[in-house]
């Protein structure tokens, strides 16, 4: 048909020949009515003459032009010329096949991913209109303008009623990309182009089809009898998680395979996220900043009870650089978990990654004290700096200064006077309150609810003596706030007492950074106040803007609101300041969970799990990430082994239940909500934990019921129910949406 170059069929003028394949022939043209090019594609002569292809053809052709995606060529019209013959008008893309690409360039596995993501998309939207393509191949995808990804000829191949084999030597084209059960000429449904994308995936990935023959029928042998060579054989540079992609796509079972284009897109699209996440995590890594961490200064005293001195003396000196700008200094949950461990100093600095430790001794007789301090290059273990102090206690403030501004010197060159002023603190105007507040914080850090007992009855003891104690109140505060989080007491009672004593301390003095935290801790937990909760951390980061405590509030309170990428954010900063922290590594990884990026969190509760042997949290998180991910038997071990090292807390029998019906046992999902119901008529449980069951069970109606009642009581686990992943089929429901605008959150991103 070259003849028709230079001709006008319908108002299409005819440009040239773009090519020609067992589909027909393409033509360039120019709508002459748009003033727009277009393809004419006209179909082959064979397909005129038999008049219910021909019929078929039509109505599959008009089912196609429905389409309407981004990532599928647009069919704009169906007509015929004057002899009867039947040709496509569709969108002219200017750019180059797949095929073409891979043979001109080793594309980047993030390339790769991108251009997937967008086939994908496309089969997506038209398997839901009920078209299969039947020939996803490289040569029927065109790469446009700024690597926009575009299906061709969507229904064709099964509109022709007939397999295409196009040879070149000894190469065979379409077959290389049937699926086993399209070669046996059984009927096939959308994930026919599923195990298609997986060899188009495969030829990206490695420059190669996974199955090759020097004949039509050895193809179809590899397709049916052999396992491709993994790709990863083929590309040292292929993530793991990228090829167990592209093997589930070519399982020769379908059963196997992905069951709808939905599912592949969702476990590409969960690999991209990964990968943003890793980028996101090296773009903060910058030129290191001088780092320190301070180890608690030992106890050489013949008083073993003066242990709370010594980590008191270590933690005011923490407090104090962790205000001096430019200076990264380990948190202390990090820095004590090395207390009376005697190994070297530069694998300590290795394990907290700071580039100079603080190591010291006290000796405390009476009135008297003796502090000896070095600081520690870790590169190669030599002192930088050290001092012997001896005097009285009432010079304890100033030696602690000064050490301060020694290291602040030593690792980052001259101080301003605005950072020396950071530094230089008033002292305590009576020393046995002070006393006492040090032995608040050290039984508090202890975590347990009889130790966090008596720290609140030293910190009493301490406002006793100097009422007007703002750090002795702000300890009150922070203490009760545990107590409350860790449901040591009723959550209610904890807030309440906890902003009674915080209220207090900040009408002593505003300045100070834990009490703004422990009052934004009341806003967003107790009250939903989501602006008071931002006015309270802003003003605790103005004051100490390297705090770790600050950044994993802030962390909580984005998540709250639906922001994955600002709560990861803060978090990282968080775990960087705190690496040896329970506290951190599991808030990050909860929220790796809660933003879907199952494959980092597996990573980040591996590190939990190293810190805390047996720790239950961290096998609930484990479990809930298989469940997700459908892994029901790894995950029912993980949830069993939670539930038995945390005793049957309500939260794990929920957990099992949800995955119980999650699994479809439906069964044993109801044992577990009975005996979830038991323990409530025993002891307060969050009726969230309901919710998390009955949504699993697809009984929508009685989990909106435990929410408006969890709602009414203020329950304060409803405050991450916006990216809460066990209840997303609530998401589209409207009284979801009714829920969120009551609570505030409606207008926070997701």
């Amino acid at each position: 048909m070259a003849d028709l170059i230079g001709k006008t069929i319908s108002h299409y003028k005819i440009l040239e020949k773009l090519g020609e394949g067992g589909m027909g022939v393409v033509y360039k043209a120019e709508d002459t009515k748009l003033k727009r090019t277009v393809a004419l594609k006209f179909l082959p002569p064979e397909l005129t003459r038999d008049t219910e292809a021909k019929e078929r053809f039509l109505r599959e052709a008009r089912a196609a032009a429905a389409l309407n995606h981004s990532n599928i060529c647009t069919i704009y019209e169906i007509d015929d010329t004057e002899d009867g013959r039947p040709f496509i008008a569709m969108e002219f893309i200017e750019g180059n096949s797949l095929k073409d690409k891979i043979k001109d360039e080793r594309l980047k596995i993030q390339e790769v991913v991108e251009i997937a993501l967008q086939i994908a998309s496309g089969l997506q939207a038209a398997h839901e209109h009920g078209i299969i393509h039947r020939d996803m191949k490289c040569d029927n995808v065109m790469i446009a303008e700024k690597g926009v990804a575009k299906i061709m000829d969507f229904g064709l191949a099964k509109l022709s009623g007939r397999t295409q084999v196009t040879q070149e030597g000894t190469k065979l084209g379409t077959i290389s990309y049937m699926s086993p059960e399209q070669t046996r000429g059984e009927k096939v449904d959308q994930r026919t182009d599923i195990w298609s994308l997986g060899v188009v995936l495969y030829e990206m990935v490695t420059g190669q089809l996974p199955f090759k023959g020097e004949y039509e029928q050895a193809v179809i042998y590899s397709i049916l009898n052999e396992q491709p060579e993994p790709p990863s054989a083929l590309r040292s540079d292929l993530p793991p998680a990228l090829e167990q992609v592209i093997l589930k796509a070519l399982a020769k079972n379908p059963q196997e395979r992905y069951q709808q284009a939905t599912e592949l897109l969702s476990a590409l699209q969960d690999y991209q996220k990964q990968w943003e996440s890793r980028q996101v995590q090296r773009e903060n890594q910058t030129k290191p900043l001088p780092s320190i961490a301070v180890l608690p200064f030992t106890n050489i005293s013949a008083d073993p009870e003066q242990e709370y001195f010594c980590d008191g003396m270590a933690e005011e000196i923490i407090n104090a650089l962790t205000q001096i700008d430019g200076l990264r200094v380990v948190a202390r949950t990090s820095a004590f978990a090395f207390k009376g461990k005697s190994e070297d100093v530069r694998e300590i600095g290795r394990r907290l990654n700071v580039s100079a430790i603080l190591e010291g001794s006290v000796r405390k007789a009476g009135n008297r004290i003796r502090i000896t301090a070095q600081l520690i290059n870790v590169a190669d273990g030599y002192h930088l700096w050290s001092e012997k102090y001896d005097g009285n206690l009432e010079d304890i403030f100033a030696v602690q200064d000064e050490i301060s501004q020694k290291i602040t010197h030593k690792l980052k060159g001259k101080l301003l006077g605005e950072e020396k002023e950071k530094l230089e603190r008033t002292p305590v105007k009576d020393l046995q309150a002070y006393q006492l507040l040090l032995k608040g914080r050290y039984f508090m850090n202890r975590m347990t609810g009889q130790d966090i007992d008596k720290g609140i009855t030293y910190f009493r003891r301490a406002v006793e003596r100097l009422p007007d104690f703002a750090d002795a109140y702000a300890g009150i505060a922070s203490a009760y706030a545990i107590l409350g989080l860790l449901n040591y007491m009723p959550a209610s009672t904890a807030w309440d007492k906890a902003e009674e004593a915080v209220l207090k301390a900040l009408a002593i003095n505003q300045n100070r950074a834990a009490a703004h935290c422990t009052l934004a801790l009341i806003k967003l937990y107790r009250d939903w106040d989501w602006p008071g909760v931002e006015k309270e951390l802003s003003l605790a980061r103005q004051l100490n803007p390297h705090s770790e405590a600050i950044h994993t509030d802030y962390s909580l309170y984005y998540m709250a609101l639906g922001k994955m990428k600002e709560a990861l954010n803060e978090a990282r900063q968080a775990l960087e300041l705190d690496p040896m922290s329970a506290r951190t590594n599991l808030t990050m990884s909860v929220h790796l969970i809660r933003a879907g990026y199952f494959e980092e969190a597996k990573e980040q509760v591996s590190k939990l799990m190293e810190l805390v042997p047996d720790h239950s949290y961290a096998h609930y998180l484990l479990g809930q990430i298989e469940i997700l991910e459908k892994n029901y038997k790894g995950g029912m071990a993980h949830l069993k082994t939670a539930l038995r090292l945390s005793g049957k807390t309500p939260l794990l029998l929920a957990a099992l239940g949800w995955a119980y019906a999650r699994s479809g046992n439906r069964e044993k999902a109801q044992l577990f909500l009975k005996e979830l119901e038991t323990k409530a008529r025993q002891e307060p449980v969050s009726l969230t934990f309901f919710v998390r069951v009955y949504t699993a069970l697809q009984d929508f109606d009685k989990a909106f019921e435990y929410l408006e009642k969890a709602y009414e009581e203020r329950d304060s686990i409803l405050v991450g129910i916006k990216t809460e992943e066990s209840i997303r089929e609530l998401h589209s429901d409207p009284r979801f949406a009714a829920l969120l605008k009551k609570m505030g959150l409606e207008d926070a991103p997701d």
